[in-house]
């Protein structure tokens, strides 16, 4: 459903609650450049009283996609850390973008692991508003990453990196081109912490245009 710029929320998810089966099978959705997407009760979880991890949803709910492994939100602009945070409960996921999401900051980025404490792939470009503090929490809870992309981050530093490091020992690539805070010395540190990451893109990293690539 990718570029379907009308697509609005209320609608998505009677949609999927209308189609027999295909809550419990679904294991990817792209709602990429939907541009009108943004959060409504019939997204996010409608209050049932309790506040377990993994609320079962009160009528059609993107929450009853249990199976999903892969969704892309990639410059769905309207979402924001609140709807992020309703919305993004899936224990599952494996693939997630966030790429291009004007309004996600580190309190967004803290819920979204929380949330999705199983990512294996994470695309966040272009979220300049995301910083170091909210890499301080949030990296902790995914492990098993492996695959990151935080390209055009504005304001993320060296420290950043070490958190990465320190908590994602499975990663194997990393993308932090034209990230302005973040300098080739902290790259290089880096590489050495985690020597299994076999490619970290850094062009144009502290005014440098360059790859490593083992």
């Amino acid at each position: 459903m990718a570029k379907c710029c009308l697509v609005r929320g209320r609608e998505l998810a009677q949609a999927l609650g209308s189609m027999h089966g295909a809550p419990s099978q679904l294991a990817s959705l792209s709602l990429a450049h939907c541009s009108s997407l943004k959060s409504c009760p019939e997204l996010e979880h409608q209050a049932s009283g309790t506040k377990d991890a993994c609320p079962e949803p009160q009528g059609p709910s993107l929450l009853m996609l249990r199976a999903l492994q892969e969704l892309d939100l990639t410059a769905c602009s309207k979402l924001t850390d609140a709807s992020l945070a309703k919305v993004l409960q899936f224990p599952q996921l494996r693939q997630l973008s966030l790429s291009l999401l004007p309004e996600l900051t580190d309190n967004g980025l803290v819920a979204v692991a929380r949330g999705c404490p199983s990512l294996e792939h994470l695309a966040l470009s272009h979220c300049s508003r995301l910083s170091d503090k909210g890499w301080a929490q949030a990296a902790s809870f995914w492990p098993r990453l492996q695959h990151l992309n935080l390209s055009s981050c504005s304001q993320l530093i060296e420290q950043t990196l070490d958190a990465i490091g320190q908590a994602c020992r499975q990663l194997r690539v990393l993308d932090v081109a034209t990230c302005p805070g973040i300098n080739m010395a902290t790259v290089r540190r880096f590489q050495a912490q985690l020597p299994q990451v076999s490619c970290v893109q850094s062009r144009f990293v502290g005014g440098a245009d360059l790859t490593l690539t083992l």
